[in-house]
């Protein structure tokens, strides 16, 4: 594994960008689901952040 692939992000952004599949049923639960995984990958990607910039000071 090299260096550069540790730090892409691009799938993980993606997944906040992305547009809904018309063919797929949608309801509550799955409407439910998708919030609760896109909140806690900003909450990683912000903590992330922050402790890379506590790391560096």
């Amino acid at each position: 594994m090299k260096g550069k692939d540790l730090f892409n992000f691009g799938p993980a952004l993606g997944y906040f960008f992305r547009k809904s599949d018309p063919n797929r049923k949608d309801n509550f639960n799955l409407r439910t689901m998708h919030f609760i995984n896109k909140l806690s990958l900003a909450m990683f990607l912000v903590c992330l952040v922050v402790m890379l910039f506590r790391y560096v000071l």
